[in-house]
């Protein structure tokens, strides 16, 4: 499935709903291609959990049920909702698939809507049950480093603030070890370095205030801003061709926490009928 306008070209899939490309009409790909050799997502939506859990459970009204990381939205078929040349939604709705790791009613809805040099995606999940639903959801996006026109240049992220926030990292068993670290942020800014990634993820469990700015030394940028997405993540499997910016409402459950739903950090508690809305801007920007 593809949406354009005169600055971007975007195509997805059904598969996850997943982004699959953003391009300029100067032939500049933005998103991450997907090479198996690296890591073969993209852009993949986290639902109903982000990251790991113990011993690939999650504990739910005292029930244990099998998750995988990251949840099941990424594997899972979404159906077109509505088609427009420059916007399209798709949805996933509860399935006999679902139910067997996550024993709620519910949708999760997808927009990407182009406005100008900026995708805007918004996420609707309801509640459908007759009792409150714990989940966690999470963008994922991996974009290409370098950015276009970028090669040889040094990559940065600025923060929308000076802001030096300290972070956390994965343990072996893939759950966030308690330790807090020093900030990798001098004054709100991040030069990237693969060494950086060496122990995995940065977390950043209070989150990014507002935004980042994602970009090369010459000018090129990935300006991304966002709505109720308290936690952020920053990954890259060293030396690879992509650098992922995460904001996320939900985390990896915390190493000695058990495996509770409600246990994770940031799980959003829906109550019934009700739905919550989480939205992601990417702007995107060709140096000279």
């Amino acid at each position: 499935m593809r949406i354009a306008n005169g600055d971007l070209a975007v195509e997805i899939a059904a598969l996850g709903a997943e982004l699959q490309s953003i391009a300029s009409p100067d032939g500049g790909q933005w998103l991450w291609h997907g090479d198996p050799q690296w890591w073969s997502g993209r852009a993949p939506l986290l639902f109903p959990v982000v990251g790991k859990s113990p011993e690939g459970v999650v504990g739910i009204e005292g029930k244990a049920y099998p998750m995988q990381p990251h949840g099941f939205a990424r594997r899972s078929a979404f159906e077109v909702v509505s088609e427009r040349p420059d916007r399209l939604t798709l949805m996933l709705k509860a399935s006999a698939a679902t139910r067997e790791s996550f024993p709620f009613e519910f949708f999760l809805s997808v927009t990407y809507a182009l406005e100008g040099h900026a995708l805007v995606t918004t996420v609707e999940v309801g509640n459908l049950d007759t009792r409150d639903m714990p989940f966690g959801f999470g963008f994922h996006p991996a974009f290409s480093w370098p950015l276009p026109g970028g090669t040889g240049q040094r990559h940065y992220v600025r923060l929308t603030t000076d802001d030096e926030p300290r972070y956390q990292l994965l343990g072996s068993d893939g759950l966030i070890a308690p330790e807090a670290h020093p900030s990798p942020f001098t004054k709100g800014e991040l030069t990237l370095d693969p060494k950086l990634f060496e122990k995995d993820a940065l977390l950043f469990p209070f989150g990014i205030d507002g935004g980042i700015t994602y970009a090369a030394e010459g000018g090129s940028s990935v300006v991304l801003s966002w709505s109720n997405l308290p936690n952020f993540g920053l990954w890259q499997k060293p030396g690879a061709p992509y650098i992922c910016l995460e904001p996320w409402h939900g985390m990896a459950a915390r190493q000695g926490a058990g495996d509770a739903m409600l246990a994770r950090p940031g799980t959003v508690t829906l109550p019934p009928n009700e739905t919550v809305k989480f939205e992601l801007t990417a702007s995107f920007h060709r140096g000279s």
